[in-house]
């Protein structure tokens, strides 16, 4: 029977949860997922702490060629980038609130309590649920007596190991959910060390466990009650396949990466060995004894023997340049085309621009999957200080697309028609990106009205006006 490493770190476990530390038969399901997508995340180092596992060693390589190749390859963060590229795409423009009270918008200004704000925050948040599949977000509060507020903590995947629901209304609700954490505690004088802890939300109540070293069994460290009725953890998806479960959206590109890596290696290793040319003596007796050559030598040779250098012609390294060349473009374009629905090219100038209403684009969806998390976010955190919550807006204009001269003189020909609103011409200028971002426009508003600025009209009406003061 042939072995294959391969076949064996993929088999599927059975989940058997008699400990609050296992993950269930769902979390089960989807780890094998995300061995590959970590050792990217980690870049070289990670790769070659995997070793063999993404780099083959070759039939009769020993282990000494090996380590060589190893610690010369290098791993390209091409999945990284694309990634963090999309999710830039997310957080291009800021994260509009709408009737957010001013009280909830202090607080979103830091709102994991680590200096991070709604934008950066949103930017870290996408990155997770672009590379995995699914995202979660707990607000959690001070115990009662301890002062503080409502702050915001992301969950990866990896983290959310158990759950019960609950039909509620019509609809599934989560009563019981595991979550894993780590967190820094003082180590004597000078010292840190990082403690392992599962915490059990219920509706209304909470729970910290933490592993007694002595008895290797889980203890309960903590318990507490919350304000809320229901466990405040919002849920986002990229790649959805049930309750908090999904598989990487890109992982085929994640694929690609490695191979990517592997081909590589095997380039950097041929050109390594190739860039010495071999010399070769001919008419020279085996028997002989051992000659040296170099730099600074000469060889004396019997009549009729001959010495020469061999190098290869090489003609197989353009078609493995060929080869990175075509994987890089696989991973860029497979990248654009995954969540924005089309590829890009240099064709026309039409093919270069990508139109706005992509409706059906993959990241168009997870722009929608982000804008509701952080909507539910803000009921959880509103729920908390008993204040209305408010809504948001995440972006979609994921390319650069400035309205250019003939649109905005269109828009400024609605405007004195009396067709469009002044909130609406100057809610139009920010998407197209003729004012910055940081433009307010309700205080663009208020400023005008206060300062006795008429709004301009039709010019009817404005002649109506006129007639009317002339007759009084």
């Amino acid at each position: 029977m042939t072995y294959s490493g391969y076949r064996d770190h993929r088999q599927a476990a059975k989940a058997r949860i008699t400990k609050i530390s296992d993950p269930n038969q769902a979390w089960l399901n989807q780890s094998p997922h995300w061995s590959l997508i970590d050792a990217l995340l980690g870049g070289t180092y990670e790769m070659r702490e995997k070793h063999r596992q993404y780099l083959p060693q070759e039939p009769r390589e020993t282990d000494e060629s090996y380590d060589v190749r190893l610690y010369r390859s290098v791993c390209s963060p091409l999945y990284v980038r694309i990634a963090r590229m999309l999710a830039g795409m997310l957080t291009r423009k800021p994260v509009r609130l709408n009737d957010v009270p001013d009280i909830i918008r202090e607080d979103l200004f830091d709102i994991n309590l680590l200096g991070d704000d709604i934008n950066v925050f949103t930017f870290n948040t996408a990155k997770i649920l672009l590379r995995y599949g699914h995202v979660g977000c707990l607000v959690d509060a001070p115990a009662e007596g301890q002062g503080g507020r409502p702050y915001w903590v992301t969950y990866s995947p990896k983290d959310i190991i158990g759950w019960r629901t609950e039909k509620k209304e019509g609809r599934e609700e989560l009563v019981q959910l595991r979550l894993v954490e780590r967190v820094i505690e003082p180590d004597g004088l000078y010292g840190e060390k990082e403690v392992k802890q599962v915490r059990l939300l219920t509706p209304g109540g909470y729970e910290i466990h933490r592993k007694d070293k002595e008895k290797s069994d889980w203890i309960l460290h903590e318990e507490g009650t919350t304000s809320l009725d229901r466990i405040p953890f919002a849920v986002a998806y990229s790649n959805r396949v049930g309750l908090l479960e999904s598989r990487p959206p890109m992982e085929d590109l994640a694929e690609l990466n490695l191979r990517h890596y592997q081909v590589s290696s095997d380039l950097g290793n041929i050109l390594h060995i190739s860039a010495v040319p071999f010399l070769t003596i001919s008419g020279y007796p085996a028997s002989a004894e051992e000659i040296t050559a170099g730099p600074g030598e000469a060889l004396a040779l019997p009549e009729g023997a001959s010495a020469s250098y061999v190098e290869p012609a090489g003609q197989s390294f353009d078609a493995q340049y060929k080869q990175i060349e075509h994987i890089e473009k696989q991973i860029n374009e497979g990248g654009l085309a995954a969540v924005l629905g089309r590829k890009l090219s240099a064709e026309t100038a039409q093919s270069k621009a990508i139109d706005r209403s992509q409706g059906d684009s993959q990241l168009m969806l997870v722009a929608q999957q982000m804008q509701d998390l952080i909507d539910n976010c803000l009921r959880f955190h509103a729920s908390y200080l008993g204040v209305e919550s408010g809504s948001c807006s995440v972006n979609r204009d994921f390319v650069a697309a400035r309205l250019d001269p003939q649109e905005i003189g269109s828009l400024m020909q609605l405007y004195t028609a009396g067709t469009i609103s002044k909130e609406t011409l100057l809610t139009m200028l920010s998407e197209g990106e003729v004012l910055p971002d940081e433009f307010d426009i309700e205080e663009e508003l208020e400023a005008t009205e206060t300062a006795g600025l008429v709004e301009m009209g039709p010019p009817e009406e404005k002649a109506s006006a006129a007639e009317q003061d002339v007759e009084e």
